[in-house]
């Protein structure tokens, strides 16, 4: 199946003379690794590095509020770039980074929001054109630059798409004190103007449900619930030309993201997508085909997927594998988010069955770490999640594939959380802690994905706009009162030290994982857990030869001895990390001793 669109003219194939092409070896090498191989680097490019300073305003003249640059406020451009991104990928590599996953890359509205609470559109949500990269960041040529050049190297490249909303540019002529509350379909049906009394109009549509262009064809006027309209200023706004007819929205007003208007509610104000209507469905498969099409990009995160209807998927993700395996992409990794914050991973496994979402993202693994390392609870926790993983559809073999993460963009660094938990933590213990978490992440099933500046010991105020600081020197004086850890340093000057301890220690285990299939690929099995903090730990298998390797941590602030079951067959190991013992103390049972929030990684040796 392949998809045409014309917005995309400017991403022709031809590359500048200065990117550097991936050899076919190496791209082929790339292609055929499965997304559990995948070291992934989560990243926002504006607050990555600047390459390029003359892109910092967009193209746009004037103050802030027109170009959305003002790299003092932390709601606001900073000036980094795909220029910068590029230059950078030496010290991504060294980290042992295979994946990189940056947000939206897509053209923004530079700034919306009421009068006296603007804000800019630096996170990429705010999409305006569809087709471009968002010039801020640089031009389509520039950003097939970066690719190539992640491609040369062998990483992957993983775009953040949104198909449930664009840009705030579609405005409601009622007014009231409370905003625009949610008008729902049984109080504001599609069939009358406002409620059930109002103006018959829409004749013959027979409701959302019946997802067909005849009946959707019957739908031609979006005035049943609020008037919307488009500002004379913003009727050609956004690109592909059909996203500017308020036809093509559900206008209902604001979600409150539960019940119904989690899928027909604007996300804060966004212009939430009628996505439903056949037109929507078939606009969003041509855009997003067509940047595989022409990048050979590798995968995507699809935000809010949440908030959009399941039959949608149903459509979506088969037409982009179908595209990507044309282009020689076999293992096009697609994975939703679904935002939870608990450590039970029944309510986003059903997205995978339901929805047919190949992978979402691990919000149960995420929560269960935080209970584990932040509140006191017992190692349980996180056994119980990944007995869930018969959940999923495809059961174990898709929960390997689940980007793993501790924090990030949205709900705050995961040092953050546990600063918030333990507000009296010492510096030291967070430290410990943290590095525990990133051992946790880096070794057990699921493909882990670091959140750009943990490896420099970033500590955020809190979430949102204050998880998002500066890799380059900061001129935001909310990041660089921050206090670091496993450094000195402040966000004021440059944070690339590849000798942190943080960088050095997620560098080691990323080449753990990939000298050893098992703990990517292997089937695991958890050993050990408690009822308070203490023992976790679980053996995973090599693919191929069957070898059991030792997973062991030690959750609780004193050193622990502990008994664990091991395969019979297994007579010796070989520390990977930590201290291992050399053998079983009988045959099914090995003793071990972690000190307080340590680990070992011990490869088991097989009867000869």
């Amino acid at each position: 199946m392949k998809y045409t669109l014309p917005f995309l003219s400017a991403l022709a194939l031809a590359t500048p003379a200065a990117a550097q092409e991936p050899t076919r070896s190496v791209l082929e090498a790339m292609r055929e690794r499965p997304p559990e191989d995948e070291i992934v680097y989560f990243v926002l490019p504006d607050r990555f590095e600047n390459g390029d300073r003359t892109n910092d305003r967009g193209g746009l003249k004037g103050d802030r509020l027109t170009t959305g640059f003002d790299p003092a406020a932390k709601g606001f451009f900073h000036g980094g770039d795909l220029k910068g991104l590029t230059e950078r990928l030496d010290y991504l590599q060294g980290l042992g980074i295979t994946a990189i996953w940056f947000s939206p890359i897509f053209q923004n509205k530079p700034v919306q929001g009421p009068k006296g609470q603007e804000s800019a559109g630096y996170h990429g949500y705010w999409i305006t054109d569809f087709t471009r990269p968002d010039r801020h960041f640089g031009s389509p040529d520039e950003f097939k630059a970066f690719v190539d050049a992640a491609h040369a190297r062998g990483m992957k490249v993983y775009m953040d798409i949104i198909t449930n909303h664009t840009a705030d540019v579609i405005k409601y002529r009622e007014t009231s004190p409370e905003g625009y509350p949610y008008r729902s379909r049984a109080d504001y049906p599609y069939s009358t103007k406002g409620k059930p009394d109002g103006a018959r109009i829409n004749e013959g549509f027979a409701g959302d449900q019946v997802m067909t262009r005849e009946n959707f064809a019957k739908l031609t006027d979006p005035d049943y619930a609020y008037t919307p309209y488009v500002p004379e200023g913003e009727r050609d706004a956004k690109v592909p030309a059909w996203l500017n007819d308020p036809i093509y929205y559900h206008n209902r007003g604001d979600s409150t993201f539960t019940g119904e208007d989690s899928r027909f509610g604007d996300f804060s104000g966004l212009d939430d997508l009628f996505t439903e209507h056949p037109r929507v469905l078939e606009g969003m498969i041509d855009i997003y085909a067509d940047w595989i099409d022409r990048t050979g990009i590798d995968g995507f995160r699809i935000d809010t997927a949440r908030h959009v209807n399941p039959e949608f998927w149903q459509a979506f993700v088969p037409a982009m594998l179908s595209t990507a395996k044309a282009r020689g992409i076999p293992n096009f990794h697609i994975f939703g988010e679904v935002y939870r914050e608990t450590p039970d991973n029944g309510y986003i496994a059903q997205y995978t069955r339901r929805d047919h979402l190949p992978a979402v993202l691990d919000f149960a693994f995420q929560a269960a770490v935080r209970d584990l390392l932040g509140r006191g609870k017992g190692t349980n926790v996180l056994s119980e999640t990944f007995d869930g993983d018969v959940l999923y559809e495809g059961g174990e073999a898709t929960a390997r594939t689940l980007p793993t993460f501790l924090g990030n963009h949205d709900m705050g660094r995961f040092s953050t959380l546990l600063k918030q938990d333990m507000p009296d933590i010492s510096q030291d213990e967070l430290l410990a802690r943290v590095k525990l978490g990133h051992a946790m992440l880096m070794t057990l099933r699921g493909s882990p994905v670091i959140y750009y500046g943990d490896e420099q010991g970033f500590v955020g105020d809190g979430n949102d706009q204050l998880a998002r600081e500066d890799m380059f020197a900061s001129k935001t004086d909310v990041y660089n009162d921050n206090d670091l850890i496993g450094t000195d340093a402040t966000t004021a000057a440059a944070n690339f030290d590849t000798d942190h301890p943080l960088y050095r220690l997620i560098s080691s285990l990323a080449a753990i994982r990939k000298a050893n299939p098992a703990l990517s690929e292997g089937r695991q099995i958890v050993r050990g857990y408690e009822q308070e903090p203490g023992l976790f730990a679980v053996s995973r298998f090599d693919p191929e030869t069957g070898a059991e390797y030792l997973i062991a941590f030690n959750t609780s602030d004193q050193p622990i001895t502990r008994n664990i079951v091991v395969e019979t067959s297994t007579t010796g190991f070989m520390p990977l990390a930590g201290s291992c013992p050399a053998a079983p103390t009988a045959p099914g049972s090995v003793a071990i001793e972690l000190p307080a929030f340590g680990y070992a990684i011990c490869k088991g040796m097989p009867t000869k």
